[in-house]
């Protein structure tokens, strides 16, 4: 896990407010996912990949302008995922970068990503390994704007709707999958 947190501290560090908020939304994200991993052994996920990858799933934030979340890059939001992706496969994680790239929303489907003109190469960013789907589905209970609070399923769903049937219909999908 060490070396995996030096890579935050790579490129984090002249940042360190942004770095703080990042890990400790990250250690939520992940003590979430391993509590799943440890009520479902059937799942045999491995949880050293899932605490590694929970910790740099949003990695990409760094260069996204998002103010509101201690954000000063260039990039629009919805792409931190995608560029994240690109940071670890520069590192040679690529399985923690198909994570990074796939927990955004539900996943984000290429007819999504067309009808909504997203600024992603047009593919689908699904989560699909169970690791990728235990950290896509934790992810969705904790805020970088408001880490003191935890979401409650019911408003995931109102957050999910926002982003059309599609994406509520993916997220009751990997709720019922993950939560049972």
């Amino acid at each position: 896990m060490t070396k995996h947190l030096a890579l935050i501290d790579t490129y984090y560090s002249a940042q360190p407010e942004l770095k703080e908020l990042l890990l400790h939304h990250s250690r939520q994200v992940a003590d979430k996912a391993l509590e799943l991993c440890a009520a479902h052994p059937e799942w045999h996920a491995d949880t050293t990949f899932v605490e590694e990858a929970a910790m740099l799933h949003d990695i990409g934030i760094i260069f996204c302008d998002a103010p509101g979340i201690l954000c000063h890059g260039t990039e629009p939001y919805i792409r931190h995922g995608f560029l994240g992706a690109e940071l670890l496969r520069k590192e040679g994680l690529l399985a923690h970068a198909r994570v990074a790239e796939r927990h955004t929303g539900s996943g984000l489907t290429r007819e999504q990503i067309i009808a909504e003109q997203l600024p992603l190469p047009e593919q689908d960013f699904l989560p699909e390994t169970i690791e990728e789907k235990v950290i896509c589905y934790a992810d969705k209970f904790f805020s970088k704007s408001h880490p003191e609070r935890i979401a409650t399923p019911e408003h995931i769903r109102q957050t999910m709707l926002k982003f059309g049937y599609g994406a509520l219909d993916r997220w009751n999908k990997l709720e019922e999958e993950i939560s049972g």
